[in-house]
């Protein structure tokens, strides 16, 4: 069952099936949504500023690991499909997409040293706590994609949009679950993770995601999103349409 896989296979509902079974919202669970609007914002602020140390140290690496800005600002579509800039800690060189938009792959080659730490690890999504003081994402939730990426796989997966009617957030069911989505196939996978969350949506769950961040972070975030390779004399699934 979905409540044991912890994620919502396509093939087995469809949008009516997925709205009508969706957790019932009770009273503590409205409030829970309503109070998530209201503090996040509030404690993102003060992290970022017990963070700043970190800040500092994770700034220094990067300018000695590469020429360029510390920050990366990338459009990405959000909540209710809305667009926003969405602030990471930059860890690819400036010309790392001069072919334009690329999904990231795991060991990218395009990634320095020291991004690849900051990317096993998830700290560069750190500056992310500024789009929450923003409103413009929450700590749990979907990732919000590129507008290249959701305009493709909105056109080519079901249920695709459901996404945008919460907050994305920091971090997610589907992110450490699933890990990074370089194929189609794979993102239909993530959403599958993303649907039971947002069918499922609750501080019980939300704490869970936050207990497997932080201990991914520390020993490594599961990959069980089964990758797809380019097999010779046969064509490939993988689309370069986005990066993570």
């Amino acid at each position: 069952s979905a409540d044991l896989m912890g994620r919502i296979r396509l093939t087995e509902t469809d949008l009516w099936s997925f709205i009508m079974e969706a957790t019932p919202q009770t009273f503590v669970l409205r409030a829970f949504s309503r109070l998530k609007v209201i503090i996040e914002p509030l404690l993102a602020s003060f992290v970022l500023i017990i963070l700043t140390p970190l800040f500092l140290l994770i700034a220094l690496g990067i300018k000695l690991g590469s020429h360029g800005p510390v920050l990366y600002e990338q459009i990405r579509t959000g909540y209710l499909g809305q667009q926003f800039r969405l602030v990471k800690f930059r860890s690819m060189p400036l010309d790392a997409e001069r072919d334009g938009p690329q999904w990231c792959q795991p060991n990218d080659c395009r990634v320095t040293g020291f991004g690849s730490f900051l990317r096993k690890t998830r700290l560069d999504e750190l500056p992310q706590l500024w789009n929450v003081v923003r409103g413009e994402m929450g700590f749990f939730g979907p990732r919000p994609e590129r507008p290249e990426i959701y305009e493709r796989l909105n056109a080519e997966i079901p249920l695709f949009s459901m996404r945008t009617i919460v907050r994305p957030g920091i971090t997610g069911w589907a992110q450490v679950c699933a890990g990074y989505a370089a194929t189609v196939e794979e993102s239909k996978r993530k959403l599958e993770y993303d649907l039971y969350y947002i069918k499922h949506m609750s501080p019980r769950l939300d704490l869970i995601i936050l207990i497997k961040t932080i201990f991914g972070a520390f020993f490594g975030f599961k990959e069980e999103v089964p990758r797809l390779r380019l097999v010779a004399g046969q064509s490939s699934t993988t689309v370069k349409v986005g990066n993570g």
